[in-house]
């Protein structure tokens, strides 16, 4: 059988595919704006109790160096709430309160210079609570975070669809967005939680198309790192090449700091947000002619602290090398102890193995310099396409 190919077609219906970013409103919370086409920002929350003042903000440093960009902190007692000035006095990320069950938590939270407050419909305690609290977030001029959960929507939800599906999920959050805007209230972020991939992916889907307030996204409850980390990864790259999500958290057991380069490099893998170099290096098998482990981790090690958004491709063999290399913006295709470096497609240079790093770091720097001086560099944007090929902007 012969299959007719229509070209012209196929490269049209592709272009379908590469979803644009979700439009939403902007809503600012502290030096940051959640939303447009501002940068989906990494978020976590803190791990001691919020009142253990010393350990909070030691925590927060720690989160910060790593590159967070909003912190969280649960809001459940009063000692918690009066500690909240001095937190934020010796901290510079957006401190979000999370608030449970006692609405006057998050009027207390309020009393003090916070950046937002997170609050679940399941559990704030009926309407006339949440409209108290939104008065007063209104009152102060700050957002606050509709988070539905999943594990704790509200009961007549659950009643009334069964279990607590995508439609419930977004029922509930519809519904607190409605009473928030018969309040005159518009600074709102949602999220969509479950321990559930499916559900988390589907009730993301089916919010967007009812409202454009920015989304915070992540699989809750997802568990202990490795597994952890890989089932974040299943939901949130679906949800991310959609286009939704204008903050995200992995939610990981234990220490916080290393939820931040989780949730950057799915970020990166998405090309929601690329950040640094990528590197592309073939598996190790039968057909490797040069030690790529090596030359791996030296490229690894010079690389470090680049934020240049570089796609760097080393193959250590002839089979797929000269392809991958060529869709690279830089690569190596090498075999038995020699290689051919190519540079958007073209070759450049003939390297010997002992050659190959310092090479390609000075091909970097001038592929730097030609993207500057054509203006592909910098800026706050999302993917975009150039010359037929997908270019990646480096986004701060």
């Amino acid at each position: 059988m012969t299959i007719k190919v229509d070209t012209a077609s196929l490269q049209a219906e592709a272009a379908k595919l590469r979803r644009p970013r979700h439009r939403t409103r902007e809503v600012r919370v502290g030096d940051k704006v959640v939303g447009g086409d501002n940068p989906i920002w990494v978020q976590s929350m803190t791990t001691p109790d919020t009142h253990d003042l010393e350990a909070t903000v030691a925590q927060i440093h720690r989160l910060e160096e790593a590159g967070c960009e909003i912190v969280r902190g649960t809001v459940p007692k009063p000692q918690d709430a009066a500690v909240l000035s001095e937190i934020r006095r010796r901290i510079r990320l957006p401190l979000i309160c999370d608030i449970h069950f006692d609405y006057k938590m998050a009027l207390a939270a309020l009393d003090h210079p916070v950046d937002k407050i997170r609050i679940n419909p399941g559990n704030i305690g009926g309407y006339d609570r949440y409209r108290q609290v939104i008065r007063k977030a209104k009152e102060r001029g700050l957002p606050m975070r509709i988070g539905v959960n999943a594990g704790s929507l509200e009961r007549e939800l659950v009643e009334k669809h069964g279990y607590p599906c995508p439609a419930a999920m977004v029922e509930s959050a519809l519904r607190y967005i409605d009473i928030a805007e018969s309040e005159g209230y518009h600074d709102l972020i949602v999220s969509l939680k479950s321990s559930d991939v499916l559900t988390a992916v589907e009730a993301y889907r089916l919010y967007v198309q009812y409202a454009d307030y920015p989304t915070h996204i992540g699989i809750t409850e997802a568990g202990k790192a490795p597994y952890a980390v890989t089932k974040s990864a299943s939901g949130l790259a679906p949800i991310l090449l959609d286009g939704i999500g204008d903050t995200i958290r992995i939610s990981l057991l234990g220490d916080p700091v290393p939820e931040i380069a989780a949730a950057f490099d799915i970020l990166q893998a998405t090309q929601r947000r690329v950040r640094k170099p990528e590197l592309i290096a073939c598996p190790t098998c039968g057909r490797l002619e040069i030690d790529l482990e090596a030359i791996i981790a030296e490229m690894e090690k010079r690389l470090g602290g680049k934020t240049t958004p570089v796609k760097v491709s080393i193959l250590g063999c002839v089979v797929n090398g000269p392809g991958e290399a060529r869709e690279a913006d830089l690569g190596i295709a090498a075999g038995k102890g020699k290689g051919v470096i190519f540079k958007r497609g073209e070759i450049v240079r003939h390297v010997l193995e002992h050659e190959m790093v310092d090479a390609l770091m000075e091909e970097i720097d001038k592929w730097e310099r030609e993207e500057a001086e054509h203006g592909r560099l910098g800026g706050e944007k999302s993917p975009f396409v150039d010359g037929g090929k997908l270019r990646l902007p480096v986004l701060k």
